[in-house]
């Protein structure tokens, strides 16, 4: 028999424990959703995955011809970077802006620390790079660089790295010790005209793109201080550049077993480079002038999207033997795709039919579409848990 201090008890906490399964409908996990650019429209899209569907959309972000965002550690928040210079944090459960501040006057990409406190800004005007509390957006940091910045990236310790296009240089900036006055490093002779980067899954490896010269240049990380490699100095030296409509986007640049898959510049090719020694080990013909070389989460293989007038198109590259095995037709405008983690499906955006068509990633074949305002970037919220996106 239960005393009457323990009833007491139990008859007042009985409805804390069934108070919050009335509320069970309206809890939503994060893992599932993601968010989709309607650039013209200057809004966002938000999407669950397994629903294959739009749940909600947040509007109010300013110019998103260019954006890109990337997740606080928890999945609820996303920074926004926006063409105009616009950072806007919102909440993707709410479906709110939280705060949008703008910091430049173009920024062209952001990164978040691996400890979510901080968030980077790389700008074209003023050039250099912000950075700024992630919980408020209060200005931490102001670092200028002398020039426009670009592949912006997070590297674990609380760090950032970044390259500068009119100087050819690559800063990182380390503010573990104090996030208002990093210690910075400085790479100097890294090719004329950086345009962007990526840095690999580990953390170590960073690839800068150089649109200014024929090659690319690859930093070590791990070295103390960073070491930077030039390779590929001769790609495409004997053949005529063909004209570039779109720069190749390279973070969609990916590592499978042990090769960099890169689309060239100003070429129709995709080269496949070891990436233990930095050399060329062979290259795919392309339907067209690739943009995004994206692989599936399994590294079997690569998908490939292209710049204006082949951009109705997306090929499908086998890592194996390097041969292109599938060239399929979503539509006019492919401007992103978007794997789900675990590889099941990928999403593309198909920006001028307004539409995000759904594929099965092995048979891909349509799965499902959602009607989307001139969609372009589309970002699970997976990418919170990945170093350098």
């Amino acid at each position: 028999m239960l005393k009457p201090l323990a009833l007491a008890l139990l008859t007042l906490t009985a409805p804390m424990l069934t108070a919050p399964a009335a509320l069970a409908d309206d809890l939503r996990g994060t893992g599932d959703l993601g968010l989709i650019v309607e650039r013209e429209a200057g809004s966002l899209l938000v999407v669950d995955r397994s629903e294959r569907a739009a749940i909600g959309r947040i509007e109010g972000l300013g110019d998103l011809s260019h954006a890109s965002l990337v997740y606080s550690p928890d999945e609820r928040f996303a920074y926004v970077f926006g063409r105009d210079g616009g950072l806007t944090k919102v909440d993707i459960l709410t479906r709110t802006i939280v705060k949008r501040v703008v910091q430049g006057g173009n920024s062209i990409g952001g990164a978040i620390s691996d400890d979510g406190k901080l968030v980077a800004v790389s700008n074209y005007e003023p050039g250099g790079v912000k950075v700024f509390d992630a919980e408020t957006l209060d200005l931490v940091a102001d670092v200028p660089m002398g020039s426009k910045t670009v592949g912006i990236a997070d590297v674990p310790g609380s760090r950032f790295v970044v390259a500068t296009w009119d100087t050819g240089e690559v800063w990182v900036l380390d503010h573990a010790a104090d996030p208002a006055k990093p210690v910075i490093t400085k790479l100097t002779g890294i090719g004329a005209n950086p345009y962007d980067a990526l840095l690999t899954g580990d953390g170590r490896t960073y690839i800068v793109g150089l649109f200014g010269e024929k090659g690319l240049t690859a930093v070590d990380l791990w070295q103390d201080p960073p070491k930077a490699t030039r390779f590929l100095p001769d790609y495409g030296k004997d053949q005529p550049d063909l004209p570039v409509y779109k720069m190749p986007h390279l973070q969609g640049w990916t590592l499978a077993d042990g090769v960099f898959a890169l689309p060239a510049v100003g070429l129709h090719q995709l080269l496949w480079v070891d990436a233990a020694n930095l050399s060329e080990i062979a290259r795919t013909d392309l339907a067209g002038q690739p943009v995004f070389a994206v692989a599936r989460p399994d590294k079997r293989e690569i998908w490939v999207n292209f710049a204006p007038p082949g951009n109705d198109k997306v090929q499908i590259i086998d890592v194996m033997t390097h041969q292109v095995t599938d060239t399929i037709t979503p539509g006019k405008g492919v401007l992103h795709m978007e794997f789900a983690p675990r590889g099941r499906e990928v999403w593309l955006s198909v920006r001028d039919e307004n539409r995000v068509e759904i594929r099965d990633a092995r048979s891909h074949e349509v799965l499902a579409e959602i009607p989307a305002r001139a969609p372009s970037g589309i970002f699970f919220t997976d990418r919170a848990h990945q170093t350098g996106l």
